[in-house]
């Protein structure tokens, strides 16, 4: 615990909760996204709830001109940066994002901007020669449906880039977890049709942390999604083009 955990996209629910999970552990935070204002209220409440060092910065994932100075600062915290929780994400409207410009939105905040920021975290780490990362993506990136199919095509290319960065990190001894949440509620899901077996962020939070000190490879969450999922990935694909999900 003497380095820093950094989270990307640390206003959203998830990451609060995250966020929340880390601190009781004790970890030092240091809280990234576009908000200035409620990160700073956030990492004072943290601060104070659990008597950690807290610190927060100014970023962006879609201004990807901006990584490099953003990443170059927050490294040269006093005992660097041990861990790194990406938790960007866009999901937007499905109908509208099969086209231009909501397309090229939700691909570049959920796959692109993560991808190149990511990248600089993997070169650092892999330097530092330990640490880990952990990327939420979603269970949507597992099957391609045509109610989501853009935002699950971004998730899904974020979970095989975050496979390929596990198995280039390993020989550095640097743990890459791939977070694949079912529907959790959030603002980003809310008044969205259809939702079943909704989890809360505290408890996705929670296992999240969790699978980080036992060096997980990939959780599903609540766990149940992954057996959820397997029955959709194995679904002949004569069948399923022939079904409206």
């Amino acid at each position: 615990m003497s380095g820093w955990v950094l989270l990307l996209g640390a206003s959203s629910s998830i990451a609060r909760a995250t966020a929340n999970a880390f601190a009781a552990r004790g970890y030092k935070l240091c809280l990234a996204g576009r908000d200035v204002d409620e990160l700073e209220r956030d990492a004072t409440d943290l601060r104070i709830r659990f008597d950690i060092e807290t610190c927060h910065r100014e970023f962006d994932a879609d201004r990807m001109e901006t990584h490099q100075p953003f990443f170059s600062e927050v490294q040269l915290l006093p005992g660097g940066i041990e861990g790194v929780v990406l938790a960007v994400g866009y999901l937007g409207d499905s109908r509208s994002s099969r086209n231009n410009p909501h397309l090229q939105r939700v691909l570049l905040t959920n796959f692109v901007g993560p991808a190149a920021i990511l990248a600089l975290c993997a070169d650092y780490l892999e330097a530092r020669r330990g640490g880990f990362i952990v990327g939420i993506s979603s269970v949507a990136g597992d099957r391609g449906r045509q109610s989501n199919y853009v935002y699950g095509a971004a998730k899904g290319g974020l979970s095989i880039y975050l496979q390929g960065l596990r198995n280039r990190l390993f020989p550095s001894d640097v743990a890459v977890l791939d977070v694949k949440p079912g529907f959790v509620d959030t603002a980003m899901t809310y008044g969205l049709p259809g939702l079943f077996l909704v989890a809360s962020p505290a408890y996705v939070g929670e296992r999240i942390v969790r699978a980080v000190l036992s060096r997980r490879d990939v959780i599903y969450t609540p766990w149940f999604w992954r057996y959820i999922m397997l029955i959709i990935r194995n679904v002949p694909e004569k069948v399923f083009k022939r079904l409206r999900l």
